[in-house]
């Protein structure tokens, strides 16, 4: 039913200038602008719109052949001459031949793919505008004058003009970066076998080297994986539940100066957090005050391995989070409570509801309802928090055989292997796998939650 649905939708706004219907029911002129773009538009009297799209084909040609053409050849083999030493008689001395760049060849060639492709969607809006020229010249309708189309862009066309911008920085600086780095995973671009400077395809090699459980890269990855989930999870309960109590405890009728108490719990969100987890980080090293004060009064007689013991160190990244991120719950939980009309409790109260019923009929739904897309937004940057860890363990304690420590996450990792090992290749498989991993995670989650599918009836 639903399938039926969305096709009678659709069917109620078809397309009068699709890309078919100006193949089949294009005149000559329209069809040639399939190889001159803009002709359409010419003909018919839109002068300016003609050029540009013209102008848009001169441009794409002209780079096809100074560099376009070139890069493409190179994709396939990421080049192959090295620089060589050659003696040069009349100067006696050495010089460096220019040898090929994997790294550059592969970002061209990523970057003309892309070319490509929007010139594919250019060329489809020209026929589509040549045939829509067309169309409303023979029915005798009005045309755009180029300066007409300049002052649609300021009126009905608005948001074309406004969203041009924000989205040509999404492909340039997001879509395309992101193209760029996943392509890297299929490719044996490391300090493995020196190939840093060339480097070839190798298919999905470095997805089986990372998902064999049997060899130590798998190992790791499997180990880092599930601790990641594990910290993920309790990073975000807990400062859900224990911000909820919290916020809870503050705004009962009981409580007296509720401002005094959220702000001595908001002051940390003041201190800059890399401050304050550099803070932490000192202050229980084996030398650091926590353990020097232990030690003076005698409750123990060696430093605590707060940051050398895995078991430790996961504990102490999950605690100090605690006391880093339960204060935005806070803040996030009272001004739900605050919002919630208190008609629904009076409401309850006469219909002989207790304390434990409000909790559980009224306001726990009703912050489930909200809170839902903060809580996975949560759970995503909680996978991905890279400053918790990295500035208070470090991901260490790290065994010597590996490049994974025992509270390194999949992001920090990630760091690990390229900035610090040079293995590019491998640290694209992870980010790869960690976006996979997010993706699943959010989309099955929220449209699981009340607040997906039941907005109406909530409402």
């Amino acid at each position: 039913m639903k399938s039926l649905k969305k096709k009678k939708k659709f069917s109620e706004f078809p397309n009068e200038y699709s890309l078919g219907k100006a193949i089949k029911q294009g005149d000559i002129i329209t069809r040639l602008s399939m190889l001159i773009m803009g002709l359409g538009n010419i003909a018919h009297k839109q002068i300016g719109k003609g050029l540009c799209w013209l102008a848009v084909e001169c441009a794409f040609i002209w780079f096809m052949i100074k560099s376009g053409i070139y890069n493409l050849s190179m994709l396939p083999s990421l080049g192959w001459r090295e620089q060589e030493k050659v003696w040069n008689e009349k100067k006696s001395i050495y010089e460096y031949t220019a040898g090929d760049q994997s790294l550059l060849l592969l970002l061209y060639g990523v970057v003309t793919v892309c070319i490509i492709v929007a010139f594919i969607v250019a060329w489809k809006a020209a026929v589509q505008s040549s045939y829509k020229a067309q169309v409303l010249a023979k029915e005798g309708k009005h045309l755009n004058t180029f300066k007409d189309d300049i002052k649609s862009l300021f009126d009905q066309n608005l948001y074309k003009l406004l969203m041009t911008g924000p989205m040509a920085g999404i492909l340039i600086f997001t879509v395309l970066p992101l193209i760029f780095m996943m392509s890297m995973a299929f490719t044996n671009y490391s300090k493995t076998g020196d190939h840093l400077v060339l480097f070839d395809w190798v298919g999905f090699d470095n997805f089986a080297k990372v998902m064999d459980f049997s060899g130590n890269l798998g190992k790791q990855f499997y180990s880092v994986l599930g601790w990641t989930l594990i910290w993920a999870v309790l990073a975000t309960f807990l400062n859900y539940i224990l911000g909820m109590i919290l916020a809870l405890v503050i705004n009962r009728k009981d409580t007296k100066i509720k401002s005094f108490w959220r702000f001595c719990f908001v002051v940390s969100i003041a201190v800059p957090q890399f401050v304050s987890l550099l803070i932490m980080r000192t202050m229980f090293q084996p030398t650091g005050i926590v353990n020097t004060l232990l030690i003076k009064y005698g409750i123990i007689d060696s430093a605590l391995p707060f940051f050398t013991n895995a078991t430790w160190a996961r504990a102490m990244v999950i605690i100090i989070n605690l006391w880093v991120g339960i204060p935005y719950t806070l803040l996030q939980v009272t001004g739900i409570l605050q919002n919630i009309p208190t008609e629904l409790y009076e409401a309850a109260k006469i219909d002989g509801a207790n304390s434990r019923q409000l909790f559980t009929k009224i306001t726990l739904p009703y912050m489930q309802f909200v809170m839902t897309p903060y809580l996975i937004t949560e759970f995503t940057g909680n996978i991905n928090n890279f400053n918790v860890i990295f500035l208070l363990s470090g991901g260490n304690p790290t065994p010597v055989e590996n490049t994974a420590g025992k509270t390194d996450l999949l992001v920090t990792w990630l760091y690990k292997l390229t900035i610090e090992k040079n293995y590019y290749n491998l640290g694209a498989v992870i980010g790869i796998m960690t976006f996979i991993i997010l993706a699943i995670v959010a989309i099955v989650t929220y449209r699981s939650s009340t607040s997906y599918k039941d907005e109406e009836g909530f409402m």
